[in-house]
C-alpha cells in the first residue's frame, strides 16, 4: 500500500488530499491551546520566564484599540504580555480577549477578537503558532461580551495651529519590525 493510501504525506511532502478538514481541526486545536494559555495567565499570572507575543489584525471590526495606535498599525500589531499588563480576560462566549497595557507610559485597554489573532508565541518554551487570518468580510460577528470593556480615553491634545492639509511623506523605517539581531 502506498503512503498516500494510508492518509500519509502526498508527493510534495504535504498532507494528502482529504475529504476531512484536518487542517482546520488542527488550527482549531492550536487556537484552543492559545486560549488555555491566556486563561491560565489571566488566573495565575505568567510563571518563570514565560511571556507571550500576540499578533492580531487591527482592521477586524471588533478590535478595539486607540485611534493613535490604529493609525500606526492599520492592519496588524504585535503585543507582548510579560511584566506589565493587567486585567487580562478571555471571554470564550464572546470570543474576545481584553487586556490593559501601557504604550509610551499611557495606560491603554485593548479588546481583540480571538478570530483576529494571527500569531501566538511563548519564546520561553520556543512555542510559536501561526493562524490563518479570518477574512474580515467572512467573519461572523461575535456575540456581545458579558463584561463591559473600560476604554481608557486618550490624553487631551493641546490646541494648536491647524494641521497642514498638504500630503506629507513619512518614512516607514521607524515602524518596521526588526529582527532580534538588529538594534
Amino acid at each position: 500500500m502506498a503512503e498516500d493510501d494510508r492518509g500519509g504525506a502526498g508527493e510534495d511532502g504535504g498532507m494528502a488530499d482529504s475529504l476531512l478538514p484536518y487542517e482546520g481541526w488542527i488550527e482549531q486545536a492550536y487556537r484552543e491551546v492559545m486560549v488555555r494559555a491566556l486563561e491560565h495567565a489571566a488566573a495565575e499570572g505568567l510563571p518563570g520566564g514565560h511571556h507571550f507575543y500576540i499578533t492580531f489584525r487591527t482592521d477586524d471590526p471588533l478590535t478595539v484599540i486607540p485611534k493613535r495606535m490604529l493609525a500606526q498599525y492599520p492592519t496588524e500589531m504585535t503585543i507582548v504580555l510579560q511584566h506589565q499588563f493587567w486585567d487580562l480576560k478571555v471571554d470564550e462566549d464572546a470570543q474576545l480577549m481584553t487586556v490593559g497595557l501601557s504604550f509610551g507610559s499611557v495606560p491603554t485597554s485593548l479588546a481583540v477578537p480571538l478570530r483576529a489573532i494571527t500569531g501566538f508565541a511563548d519564546p520561553h518554551v520556543r512555542l510559536a503558532l501561526r493562524f490563518t487570518p479570518v477574512p474580515v468580510e467572512a467573519a461572523e460577528p461575535a456575540p456581545e461580551p458579558a463584561t463591559q470593556l473600560a476604554v481608557v480615553p486618550e490624553p487631551e491634545q493641546q490646541e494648536g495651529p491647524a494641521p497642514d492639509p498638504t500630503p506629507q511623506v513619512v518614512s516607514l523605517d521607524a515602524f518596521r519590525k526588526r529582527s532580534p539581531n538588529q538594534s
